[in-house]
């Protein structure tokens, strides 16, 4: 999700990105960890972590994807009202918000998706790394750097930034933390500096089990190499 600036006065417009997408280094681990646990809690955030990938990757119609996001987040906010303890529902709820905001094109999803940045923040005060591999402070820096600033909303390229260092500090090979980051310097016109992260981010092992999804970012990930090195031979940014 990429939030802009009509230029006429007239509310941001929504236009269909990666910010959805965005979590799901954070979907993998809590499957991961629902299935290491085994506690009815964790079968649950599973069941619902594979839902979320079925609404994200595989529901072309994007009316019936936000429904279903929708619906799918409510179940995800009750579990975290049964579970205040617990730091992976609130992620969880956040991330199908972030699939209902992908399917917007007004103010709808921005407020959707300030929504979700404060059940991101409640879950890094509960724990900042609940998955053991830097997948939240990804999540969270990316959205800094995807939606607009002051005064509209909370971006922030440099906490974008700090953010995915974190990240990439516990995970360097993430695949998700780079592609974020390549993305990243593509925006501020530093082609040259985003074609290894992005290099980095094709070269990505894969994850057991989520071979759709893997393949999926990694398209993402090659499409935005071939911009940064287009931007790069026309000379542009550095």
């Amino acid at each position: 999700m990429v939030f802009s600036s009509m230029g006429d006065g007239r509310e941001p417009r929504l236009r269909r990105g990666k910010l959805a997408v965005a979590g799901m280094v954070c979907i993998l681990a809590l499957a991961g960890v629902a299935r290491a646990q085994g506690a009815d809690v964790n079968a649950e955030i599973e069941a619902l972590a594979k839902a979320w990938a079925h609404v994200n990757y595989e529901i072309p119609d994007k009316r019936a994807e936000g429904r279903e996001a929708a619906r799918l987040a409510a179940q995800a906010a009750a579990l975290a009202d049964r579970n205040p303890n617990r730091a992976e529902p609130l992620v969880l709820e956040a991330m199908l918000l972030l699939s209902e905001a992908d399917t917007k094109r007004d103010m709808r999803g921005l407020k959707l998706a300030v929504k979700a940045k404060g059940l991101l923040d409640q879950a890094e005060m509960i724990d900042p790394d609940p998955f053991h591999d830097g997948s939240l402070y990804a999540l969270i820096g990316n959205l800094y750097a995807q939606v607009p600033g002051f005064p509209i909303a909370y971006g922030d390229k440099k906490k974008a930034r700090r953010y995915l260092g974190k990240a990439l500090a516990i995970t360097p090979t993430g695949l998700d933390a780079n592609v974020f980051l390549g993305d990243l310097l593509i925006a501020e016109d530093k082609p040259a500096e985003a074609i290894p992260v992005l290099q980095r981010a094709l070269n990505a092992p894969p994850r057991p089990g989520w071979a759709v999804a893997d393949k999926g970012r990694k398209r993402e990930a090659a499409e935005s190499l071939a911009k940064a090195r287009q931007a790069l031979a026309a000379g542009k940014g550095r």
